[in-house]
């Protein structure tokens, strides 16, 4: 669900709503094991179309009764029905004869040949599922929903559809003679072929994506958009080339708008929500439409301030109303003037909207133990009451469909019927709303400009809205990413909520009416005063939006076309990684410990797969200013232990090669991208020089240097030695690559890997590196001996014990609540 309020990703336990209604899931699949059981069953379909209309094996609407006899010997936790079609589609009924890990009986529709279907397919249904009562029918117990089913939720239905008690109990006639009557109805609608739809082709609008829990977001964001004296105001903020979208509302609302003017495709809104600093899942997790609109309209007021467009959200959007205590008995009337940007609305006990109006300013009476303490009067008799002083151009009714349920303790939906006008008249019987002092010379007379649905429970749903962007009989839904035109009828009145009955082909067969309840339903209303109509609806172009939004904007979409196009290109290019000697000595010691460096932080190249090995060798040349002739690259291999190190350089007959010829050696050498390692030889005077051949004796090893005092790792640089030659060959240099004197004793570790545990050996320097079993690319860590019982004290006085340490600490970044990007302080733990 994409509501705001709970995720209903994996299959939950069922919470009942109402009385008649029930949170609807999908059932968990228990084991891939599990397999549908034989059945001793009576399938019958029942279609209730006629052969005139429609051909009775493909009926839009039919009934399915599944008769299952020997009920208590069924054995297997699941058990299906055999399909039946209705739609077109294949469809067969699931249940859990002992529960789906509940104490209920579990009951679900399935699409029966989800597993065969083409990716992408989707299908509507509205549907009810029924345990017959073989004693008295009208105690059959029936559920109904409806749902779009997918690949993800191919069954949709009831987890705790009846207590097991009652349907076990023979008295109560749902099972008779060890025998149970299933029913399901089930009315199909066909839905469009959205995989091809375009909204702009079709409507001339673009939608707004989704993030994952923003559609409510997203209908309210549309509403104010096609409020086009609100869009000019957003327009004409001013903001500037140095502001960024993601911290700066008015910006990010500059730039969205803009993009739903102008763009061609569905508009993301991730800039706006970073800009209110919601930045995680949770953000929107605790907001509704109601409180979205006020922090947004608050925020933007305070941005007007000062500005030429000051005072537009309350000219638009702010009404004002009077709360009154008159006392009956003595002459002492107690006044209050409120403002409001939106209404309020009671829905349940409520026909329509006059109804709620009537019920807003009913008048409650003070009396008895509830009189009102009046000044200088004392206790007083009196009425109490609201009434309108006026009605601002813009009217926004917030419809209370969830309310708080104190007999059950949670929150319920009221999906009850509830009628609102395309006229909406608050003059009406001379004036009831308004207080004596009104300014009767504004005609108090609405158009409806948008319908926001909810569509589902209480615990989970989705957003979507119907809006007349020029106020003509012409409808559009717009539904996150997909805009589409719509009639009156289907903004109007099948968004009153209540019940709806299925018209029956055939009434004779059986007379019970398929009705189901409505759980798609208006939650808000904006309507549009006529008489400012002109002023509110007038026309926004480009001569609105400031120069450097312009730019920026058509800078951004510029990129957006490399980017597309470098996408569609990306099969003639290869990625190439080099490192270099100034990587490792950057990185070890820092961002990481072992091994020699992290790929994903070395310089990229973007190479033609078919330009020529030499013609890359040339661009690195440019970039780092060596020479053609001073280069050579090595390979890097993972190892089976899963490090990587430099395995052997390049041939020449393999740089004589395309640049795509060596990515296939590198596959075969198990990496996904060409990873280079770039060997660069200094001469004396410190300037690239052409590298020495590299016989087979010679192997390439890397140094980092280890302080025990400092607790510090890094690297120090590689050398060539002779297979054949000793550790104690190149002592006296390695204390020259450290700043140590010549004749300093060092202690040699090899790093071997570190995953899943360290593996660290001492290295003895009598042996040759050849019997030390070294290599081409392998690392030794060296330091100076640690002294038992020395002056300093040392944490972790060796190579291995260091590396212990670093690869089981966790280190814990802590930040301050207040300024969530930056970072306070580190522990280890």
């Amino acid at each position: 669900s994409d509501d705001g309020s709970m995720t209903m990703m994996t299959p939950s336990p069922l919470e009942q709503q109402q009385e008649d209604e029930e949170m609807l899931v999908p059932h968990q699949e228990l084991s891939t094991a599990d397999a549908a059981q034989p059945m001793e069953v009576v399938a019958q379909t029942e279609p209730t179309n006629t052969a005139e209309s429609q051909a009775p094996e493909d009926p839009q609407t039919s009934r399915f009764t599944w008769t299952i006899e020997n009920f208590t010997r069924v054995s297997g936790k699941k058990h299906y029905s055999d399909v039946f079609v209705v739609g077109g589609f294949k469809w067969r009924v699931l249940i859990f004869p002992k529960g789906n890990n509940v104490d209920h009986l579990s009951m679900y529709l399935d699409v029966a040949d989800s597993g065969n279907l083409p990716y992408g397919w989707s299908r509507y249904a509205q549907f009810s599922l029924a345990i017959v009562n073989q004693i008295h029918q009208k105690y059959t117990a029936r559920k109904d929903t409806q749902h779009q089913f997918n690949a993800r939720e191919s069954d949709w239905g009831f987890t705790s559809f009846m207590p097991l008690s009652e349907l076990y109990d023979p008295s109560r006639g749902y099972l008779v003679n060890d025998t149970v009557v299933v029913e399901a109805e089930v009315a199909v609608r066909k839905m469009i072929d959205y995989w091809t739809y375009d909204s702009k082709k079709e409507t001339g609008y673009v939608g707004l994506k989704n993030q994952g829990a923003t559609c409510y977001m997203n209908s309210l964001l549309q509403t104010l958009y096609h409020i086009p004296y609100f869009r000019k105001a957003v327009y004409h903020m001013p903001t500037t080339e140095n502001d960024m979208p993601s911290g700066s509302i008015p910006l990010a609302l500059q730039s969205l708008f803009y993009k739903l003017q102008y763009s061609d495709n569905s508009v993301a809104t991730k800039e706006l929500t970073k800009s209110f600093g919601w930045d995680t899942y949770d953000s929107f997790m605790q907001h509704d439409v109601q409180e979205l609109n006020r922090v947004l309209c608050e925020k933007l007021e305070d941005k007007m301030k000062g500005t030429v467009v000051e005072g537009t959200i309350e000219q638009l959007f702010e009404g004002h109303h009077i709360n009154y205590i008159e006392c009956i008995n003595v002459d002492y009337k107690s006044n209050r003037k409120e403002s409001f940007y939106d209404l309020q609305l009671d829905v349940k006990g409520c026909r329509d909207v006059y109804a709620s109006f009537d019920k807003y300013v009913e008048v409650e009476r003070l009396e008895g133990d509830n009189k009102y303490q009046a000044e200088q009067h004392g206790l007083q008799d009196a009425r109490k009451g609201v009434l309108f002083l006026d009605f601002p151009p813009v009217l926004q009714l917030q419809l209370k469909r969830f309310e708080y349920d104190y007999m059950r303790d949670t929150m319920v939906k009221i999906n009850d019927r509830y009628e609102f006008p395309l006229q909406l008249d608050l003059d009406k019987d001379d004036g009831k709303y308004l207080t004596p002092d009104a300014d009767r010379s504004i005609r108090n007379l609405y158009t409806l400009h948008s319908v926001l649905v909810h569509s589902g429970g209480v615990h989970g749903g989705h957003y979507y809205a119907f809006i007349r962007p020029t106020l003509s009989d012409q409808w559009y839904k717009f539904d996150d990413e997909r805009v589409t035109k719509e009639d009156t009828k289907k903004a109007l009145e099948e968004q009153y909520g209540g019940e709806e009955e299925l018209p029956q082909v055939n009434p004779g067969f059986n007379n019970t009416p398929f009705k189901f309840t409505k759980y798609s339903n208006a939650y808000m209303l904006v309507y549009i005063r006529e008489s400012d109509k002109e002023k509110i609806m007038c026309n926004v172009d480009e001569k609105d939006i400031a120069e450097h939004l312009r730019i920026r904007l058509k800078k951004e979409q510029e990129e957006k076309e490399h980017k597309k196009k470098e996408k569609a290109e990306a099969h003639l290019y290869t990625i190439i990684k080099v490192a270099r000697d100034e990587d490792l000595k950057e990185q070890i010691g820092k961002n990481i410990y072992f091994d020699l460096v992290d790929h994903e932080k070395v310089r990229n190249f973007r190479i033609q797969k078919q330009l020529p090995f030499n013609s890359f060798k040339e661009e690195v040349a440019k970039e780092y200013g060596i020479p053609v002739q001073s280069q050579r690259f090595w390979l890097w291999a993972k190892r089976q232990n899963h490090t990587y190190r430099p395995n052997r350089p390049l041939a020449p007959h393999e740089e004589a090669q395309s640049v795509g010829q060596l990515r296939e050696v590198s596959n075969k050498a198990h990496n996904a991208e060409l990873k280079l390692f770039l060997e660069v030889e200094l001469g004396l005077d410190l300037r690239p020089i052409r590298p020495p051949e590299k016989s087979k004796e010679d192997i390439l090893l890397f140094f980092k240097l280890y302080n025990p005092e400092k607790e510090e790792l890094r690297f120090v640089g590689r050398l060539f030695v002779k297979a054949l030659g000793k550790p104690s060959d190149i002592l006296t240099k390695l204390n020259e690559m450290a700043g140590f004197s010549p004749n300093e004793e060092i202690e040699l570790y090899e790093e071997i890997k570190f995953e899943p545990n360290v593996m660290c050996e001492h290295i003895d320097k009598k042996l040759s590196f050849r019997s030390s079993q070294l290599e081409d690319g392998d690392i030794i860590s060296f330091q100076k001996p640690s002294i038992p019982g020395g002056d300093t004290q040392v944490r972790y006085k060796d190579v291995p014990s260091f590396l212990e340490y670093v690869h089981n600490r966790q280190v814990v970044h802590f930040r301050c609540l207040e300024k969530p990007k930056e970072e306070e302080f580190c522990l280890e733990l």
